[in-house]
């Protein structure tokens, strides 16, 4: 007869316990249960039998549900119910001290609906950009308009090392580290809360990089719901300079140098520039860069700093740059205004004979 129920009894727990279908720990006491949106159970325990002196010891245990009692006895079924179940298990003693603790995270298994970032038009949910090839690089999402949540575990690696990177948490200082055979990275979150800045230390801003970076944000909500988001790249292909310098010589004359944060020597790391002259009236404009009546765009590869002559009647000169070796993103636009009085009118023929002894290009 006992044999009878065992064997009738089995094939109940395996159907009963198919959700979760599977768990696995993100961080010490933070435990991931993957779901598929039917019911199920998972049974957490408070504290391992070794430790269980007395019998009756596990009838003080006092299990509690964010802050609200639940249960008692040394385990806890978490109820599944859909993407239901997540939260913050608590279990106290007779005296209510702690005796252990467990955030329960739920993970929708294989779901293409995704609930808390937005994925903006032809964009990827991650937009990750380097603003040079030191092995720095940020990552920015936008948080869905109902549903905003916080930074939960941070993942950087190299391709190759998807299956041997360890990661750990800095909880002080809230920095992550993911160290492998062929990176060691450091992330962390920004003040605003929807981006993470990087760096690989091994990276040589002098090799050919040879394997792509795959990072991955964890993010959570305080209804724990936990989602993944990922994203691979070359640095060379989200490498982003930062604005030009551009001033103003005289006049007529505009002078611009590479971004101070851009790799040196320039020989090796070139850029290319692009940079067209705005006329009409633009005093009131922000940006006279945006929306104005602009010349011809005109592209120029320099590795040094550029002196340009301005033609007449020009209100601004605005400027942009990319890495010349590959198709990576422009630069924002830089802008330097020009304003000629009378008296500068007058002097022009004397500036320009002065010019032409220095080696100024024309736009």
């Amino acid at each position: 007869m006992n044999l009878f129920v065992f064997c009738v009894f089995c094939p109940f727990l395996r159907v009963s316990c198919s959700n979760p279908l599977s768990h696995w720990t993100l961080l010490p006491n933070v435990l991931v249960l993957e779901v598929d949106g039917t019911w199920g159970d998972h049974q957490l325990s408070c504290l391992a039998e070794d430790s269980l002196h007395r019998d009756n010891q596990t009838r003080d245990i006092v299990w509690r549900k964010n802050g609200e009692e639940e249960a008692h006895g040394n385990s806890y079924q978490v109820r599944l119910v859909e993407s239901l179940g997540g939260g913050n298990y608590t279990c106290h003693s007779k005296d209510w001290s702690v005796l252990n603790h467990t955030e329960v995270l739920i993970m929708q298994h294989q779901t293409n609906r995704r609930r808390i970032l937005e994925k903006p038009e032809q964009e990827d949910y991650l937009k990750c950009s380097a603003q040079n090839y030191s092995g720095e690089f940020h990552c920015s999402w936008t948080w869905h308009t109902s549903r905003v949540g916080k930074v939960a575990f941070i993942k950087a690696r190299h391709v190759s090392d998807d299956n041997s990177t360890l990661c750990s948490v800095d909880a002080s200082t809230q920095q992550w580290m993911c160290s492998s055979a062929h990176g060691n990275f450091t992330c962390s979150v920004d003040k605003s809360g929807n981006s993470i800045s990087c760096q690989d230390k091994q990276h040589c801003p002098f090799a050919e990089e040879s394997q792509q970076i795959h990072v991955t944000v964890y993010v959570k909500t305080s209804q724990f719901l936990l989602e993944s988001y990922s994203k691979l790249f070359f640095l060379s292909e989200i490498v982003k300079p930062d604005k030009v310098r551009i001033w103003k010589v005289n006049t007529t004359v505009v002078e611009w140098s590479y971004p101070s944060s851009w790799n040196t020597p320039y020989s090796y790391f070139p850029l290319t520039f692009q940079t067209f002259q705005v006329r009409g009236k633009c005093r009131e404009c922000e940006n006279p860069c945006k929306g104005s009546k602009r010349s011809k765009t005109v592209t120029v590869h320099s590795r040094d700093i550029c002196l340009f002559r301005v033609k007449h009647r020009v209100k601004a000169v605005c400027v942009r740059a990319k890495d010349a070796l590959c198709d990576s993103q422009w630069s924002e636009w830089s802008h330097v205004r020009l304003r000629r009085s009378r008296k500068s009118n007058k002097n022009r023929h004397l500036q320009n004979s002065v010019r032409k002894k220095e080696n100024v290009l024309e736009l």
